[in-house]
This record gives C-alpha cells, sequence and structure tokens, in this order.
C-alpha cells in the first residue's frame, strides 16, 4: 500500500485549484449521509489520496461537497442508475463505475451487470487501472 501511495503522489498533477484531502471526520459525516459503513482501505484511501489528480480517471473524493467526485453525490446518481446499494462507487468510467464492496472487493459495473474482472483490494485496482490510465 506504501509504495502505491508513494507512486500516486509521484505522479500527482498540479492543477489550479488542488483538491484536498478529508479530515476523519467528514468521512464519518459522508458514512451517515449514506447509511453505509464505509471498509478500513476504502477511508484509508480517501484519507491518503483522494486529492491525487493523475490520468484519465478521477476517482471520489470526500473534502469539497461541492466537487464533481463528492462521494455521496456520485454515489447518489451511481444508485439511481442502478448500482447496488451494497456497493459504493469508487469512480465513474465510460457510463459505469469502478466500485467497492464492504468486503473491499472492487469490481466494474455497468449496464445492469457485475464485470467478471475484480481486484481483491482498492489498492490493487489503485496500482493496475488508475495508474495505468
Amino acid at each position: 500500500m506504501d509504495e502505491i501511495i508513494e507512486a500516486l503522489r509521484a505522479v500527482n498533477e498540479p492543477v489550479a485549484v488542488p483538491l484536498e484531502l478529508p479530515e476523519e471526520d467528514a468521512l464519518v459525516e459522508i458514512e451517515e449521509q449514506l447509511f453505509v459503513a464505509l471498509g478500513a482501505d476504502f477511508k484509508e484511501f480517501l484519507l491518503t489520496v483522494s486529492d491525487v489528480v493523475y490520468g484519465s480517471l478521477e476517482p471520489v473524493t470526500a473534502a469539497d461537497a461541492n466537487s464533481h467526485t463528492y462521494l455521496p453525490e456520485v454515489a447518489a446518481v451511481a444508485w439511481d442508475q442502478g448500482l447496488p446499494r451494497d456497493l459504493l462507487p469508487i469512480c465513474e468510467s465510460n457510463g459505469g463505475y469502478y466500485c467497492i464492496d464492504e468486503e473491499g472487493l472492487v469490481s466494474y459495473w455497468h449496464d445492469g451487470a457485475l464485470a467478471e474482472q475484480n481486484w481483491d483490494h482498492i489498492w490493487d485496482w489503485a496500482k493496475e487501472v488508475w495508474l495505468e490510465s
């Protein structure tokens, strides 16, 4: 995990208005808004790299409620489009969503179905998908 965090930090692109990392209190508020617990890995991801701007993917964020990547807003849209409520979106992509379940398994959901490929941890997804985007 630490090496993936370092790799993401190394490729972080400068932007005019940089993203911010959330405080743990913000994650508690998000859990209360969504009526779902964020898994430990997902929390760590949000707390350590959700401010990284890199590649063609824009993972969810948790610090700025006005951002188009703000987790509660992305979740509301994804659930409205049919993503099962037991899955949390981590990133919109090509009309579908990379999503995470309560066990930390990451999958890709599109057109009402989960793809066969999945990743055991969000850090595997970050390395194999986000860093390659």
